[in-house]
């Protein structure tokens, strides 16, 4: 592992000389003069330091092997990392390209280093401005270590992503609701079809584009007596309702609440 990190310091360019420690770390545990990873050394974190006694207090220490390994799976995988970065939230997060979200997860998943065995969670966020508008979140949880990872990739509505199902059983049912909700199309999946919306739905539920209302509204028809699917129809405009509104005003319905105020009697 220190091989690879010190073939991947010449990536860098640094305003001055850097000394790096020989040892396993690339930072001394105490040191707290360290500076921000744009503006000072690449390979240490800031040491987030703060006195509160209701606020969970970060573990520095563990927010540095973290990242140190995301470090390495970029050295080991330049190709298709593009960013490191932890959160605030002390959880580190690997964004890859699209054509290596497959290389790069069978890297988490079977080397020795990393023994990512299970995803926990995997879903999609659609940001309908951006040119590649989905981008497609896996949680990873390796027991080995007892560390998470989280490692993110884009796609649009054309371009298909290699499937997981193959690393971990039960991406089946996570990707076939990315698909049902989002419309990500994903390659060598084994069952790739709707999961939480009926066989003949239209649209995808959770795009940003999608409306509120739906396409098609279901109903039972009790002359045909079976369950009829239809267009949806408003019975008058839409309106948008505001305070005083006479549409949703309550007191409009009082008798003589149009009626101007009584004076008042002076005593």
């Amino acid at each position: 592992m220190w091989r690879i990190l010190s073939k991947f310091k010449k990536i860098f360019t640094f305003k001055s000389k850097r000394n790096f420690h020989t040892n396993n770390r690339l930072c001394d545990e105490n040191n707290t003069n360290n500076d921000d990873i744009g503006d000072g050394n690449p390979f240490c974190l800031k040491p987030i330091e703060y006195e509160s006694h209701t606020l969970r207090k970060h573990d520095n220490l563990k927010r540095q092997r973290l990242y140190e390994f995301g470090l390495y799976v970029a050295a080991c995988m330049p190709k298709y990392v593009q960013k490191i970065q932890m959160q605030h939230t002390d959880e580190l997060e690997i964004l890859i390209a699209p054509e290596g979200f497959h290389p790069v997860l069978t890297f988490m998943a079977y080397h020795q280093h990393a023994c990512f065995n299970q995803c926990s969670l995997a879903t999609a966020v659609d940001v309908p401005c951006r040119e590649y508008r989905f981008e497609v979140v896996y949680n990873l949880l390796s027991l080995r270590y007892g560390e998470r990872a989280r490692v993110k990739t884009y796609t649009d509505e054309v371009t298909p992503l290699h499937s997981a199902v193959s690393l971990w059983g039960n991406c089946n049912w996570l990707e076939r609701e990315i698909y049902d909700m989002f419309g990500i199309i994903f390659t060598n999946h084994p069952d790739l079809r709707r999961i939480l919306t009926d066989y003949g739905f239209q649209g995808h539920p959770l795009r940003k584009d999608f409306p509120l209302t739906g396409y098609t509204e279901v109903r039972y028809d009790d002359e045909l007596k079976k369950i009829v699917y239809e267009p949806v129809e408003f019975a008058q405009e839409m309106r948008d309702f505001q305070l005083q509104s006479p549409w949703n005003y309550l007191k409009n319905f009082h008798e003589g609440y149009n009626y101007p105020p009584a004076e008042k009697k002076k005593s």
